[in-house]
């Protein structure tokens, strides 16, 4: 028996657990604060315009604090700082505003995973770099950006929710798991944990699709492309933002050879060209994690 068949074989109880948990649709799923939920309707409504916006983010006095850091950051203004909100949303955008605010939601203190705080902020690091990669991805094949950050961030939810289930039905067990064992539990059971995430976080349609394809994205189902374009940009992400004590981290002639720019129509030019963003990526996670 390997290694890994003797892994797969001592955690199968605390895996059926889960599974049996996501049928019965008894995961608990972290409440994405309201602002958030609010931010992401208000920008997806054509009728909002940027003073709701202000008014809505001002609302919740930490998140505020932390749009206009990140505003006033390197990254978003290298030129001039802005005094507020209004002032930021004007000049840099609604959408790039909203996804500031839904990137500092979207944080480790949601889960309940202690012990695994560092491999969390790990994951919603990797989960913000496929955000914005994705959309810079999406921007070089000319389609929607928006929607290509909110599913590249989204991605990977089911994670730390996987943890955090596992964790609780150890606990009530009384197993000791290690982190080899912790993370073949994630890998199993991400997806559908991820699913049930955005089912009660009342996620569009698009990012589901991503979500519920994105292992097996040749397969026809609505919004496919979108779904290409944000395997392409975590797979950038998986390049760029890798720890080799977490996963296995892509070189860049395994990168250029990934089939899924072919398939997005992106010509290796192309993807070099779009492999010259790094700093600016970088840069904005680093803004972002302030």
């Amino acid at each position: 028996m390997t290694a890994q068949n003797a892994v797969e074989n001592g955690l199968n109880p605390i895996i059926e657990a889960v599974q049996n948990r996501i049928n019965d649709n008894d995961i608990d799923v972290p409440l994405l604060p309201e602002v958030a939920n609010k931010v992401m309707r208000l920008t997806q409504d054509p009728d909002s315009d940027s003073a709701q916006l202000a008014q809505l983010i001002q609302s919740d006095q930490t998140l505020a604090g932390h749009v206009m850091r990140v505003a006033n950051s390197a990254a978003y203004s290298p030129n001039a700082s802005m005094v507020s909100l209004q002032q930021a949303i004007t000049r840099l955008g609604m959408r790039v505003i909203s996804e500031i605010a839904l990137a500092a939601s979207i944080n480790s203190q949601l889960f309940n995973t202690p012990g695994y705080e560092k491999h969390i902020e790990y994951i919603l690091k990797c989960s913000l770099a496929s955000g914005l990669w994705a959309k810079e991805t999406a921007r070089a094949c000319r389609k929607n950006v928006e929607a290509a950050f909110l599913a590249g961030l989204l991605n990977d939810i089911g994670r730390p929710v996987a943890v955090q289930t596992a964790l609780e039905i150890a606990t009530k067990q009384n197993i000791s798991l290690n982190k080899e064992e912790m993370l073949h539990i994630e890998s199993q059971t991400k997806r559908d944990i991820g699913m049930c995430v955005l089912n009660v976080w009342e996620m569009p349609a698009a990012v589901k699709n991503v979500v519920e394809y994105f292992d097996r994205y040749r397969e026809e189902h609505p919004g496919k492309l979108q779904t290409m374009i944000v395997v392409a940009g975590t797979a950038i992400s998986n390049h760029f933002f890798c720890d080799e004590d977490e996963e296995y981290c892509p070189s860049r002639e395994e990168l250029l050879a990934n089939p899924v720019f072919g398939e997005i129509n992106l010509y290796p030019d192309e993807v070099e060209q779009l492999l010259e963003q790094e700093d600016a990526v970088k840069s904005s996670v680093e803004a972002m994690g302030l």
